[in-house]
């Protein structure tokens, strides 16, 4: 990769959230929602998000768009806000998702294979209209929203789409933690444990708030906080059982992925080799412009409609739909 392009993807990454922070973008109207979550490690939890409905009168009144948030995201971060303006000018209702714990809302937390959060999500009676039902994940969100893809899909999922999704984990694991992505594994640390240490004071969790916060790679995190609390005998066992990769060949419904060439969080040495054996489902996207879930107004995917990341992407989906 040329510095050139390399300084792009860096640029791309950083400066729409720092034009976020500046302008704190204007989001549609929103009510809470809340949904309940069985799993193995607690008999329930919540999940919690924000749900955007449309007028009676426009053209897709029973659509939906679920929105997920990335590693150490929540559902007001600068990466998902795009999503709902787009679900607007396109007639759809958008559900912003918080999984498990982000935000600092509910008694868990959540990890990369999760996926019987959106499981759950599109069960809640609350969401029972919508007929149409298009999921969009940003990073470990997109990574995610394949993993459902490949399970018992709720039938009225229309499609996913997955923006710089981390198809290995081990191997993206490797990626954030070199030392040249320092800024960006603190950037996402810091936030995931954030949202862990209630459970640490509450002593649901095995290590000492000290152990926490000397956690400096991503690798230890999964291997001292994931692994234990779900089960797994190490990270890489997670990594093994939770990666999309291997389940990319029996993907349930069309897929799209946007990866770009110069993305500094989720290295395209880290994904291309996870595209080796996928569903003819997926449809594959690279771009030369362009960061970790951070793209120009102008990006262009081919399909009909507006440039730009989310008007892009969900042509693609309601083109499948």
């Amino acid at each position: 990769m040329s510095m050139l392009m390399s300084l792009s993807g860096h640029y791309w990454t950083i400066a729409p959230f720092v034009k976020h922070v500046v302008r704190r973008t204007k989001t549609p109207p929103a009510e809470p929602w809340t949904a309940t979550v069985h799993h193995q490690v607690r008999r329930e939890t919540r999940i919690h998000g924000l749900l955007q409905r449309v007028e009676e009168r426009t053209t897709r009144p029973h659509a939906l768009l679920v929105a997920i948030h990335g590693l150490g995201g929540t559902n007001i971060g600068h990466n998902v806000i795009p999503a709902t303006t787009a679900a607007r000018d396109l007639g759809l209702a958008c559900l912003r998702i918080n999984l498990r714990g982000a935000g600092g809302e509910g008694d868990d937390f959540y990890h990369g294979g999760l996926w019987q959060d959106i499981a759950a999500a599109l069960a809640s009676e609350t969401l029972a209209e919508y007929t149409d039902i298009y999921i969009l994940g940003y990073s470990m969100g997109g990574h995610v929203a394949l993993c459902y893809a490949a399970e018992e899909v709720d039938p009225r999922v229309r499609a996913v789409a997955a923006i710089c999704a981390p198809l290995d984990l081990d191997r993206s694991a490797v990626g954030i933690d070199r030392r040249s992505a320092w800024i960006y594994r603190h950037h996402v640390l810091a936030a995931l444990k954030r949202m862990v240490v209630p459970l640490v004071r509450r002593r649901e969790l095995s290590l000492s708030l000290a152990a926490l916060m000397r956690i400096s790679t991503l690798r230890q995190w999964d291997q001292q906080v994931v692994a234990p609390r779900f089960g797994f005998e190490s990270a890489e066992d997670y990594y093994a059982q939770a990666s999309a990769a291997p389940r990319l060949a029996r993907l349930q419904r069309p897929a799209l992925l946007v990866a770009s060439e110069a993305d500094p969080m989720v290295l395209a040495t880290a994904v291309r080799p996870a595209l080796t054996n996928h569903s003819p489902k997926l449809d594959v996207r690279w771009t030369a412009r362009g960061g970790h879930v951070g793209f120009p107004a102008s990006l262009d995917l081919g399909e009909r409609g507006p440039l730009g990341l989310e008007h892009q992407a969900l042509a693609w989906l309601l083109r499948q739909g």
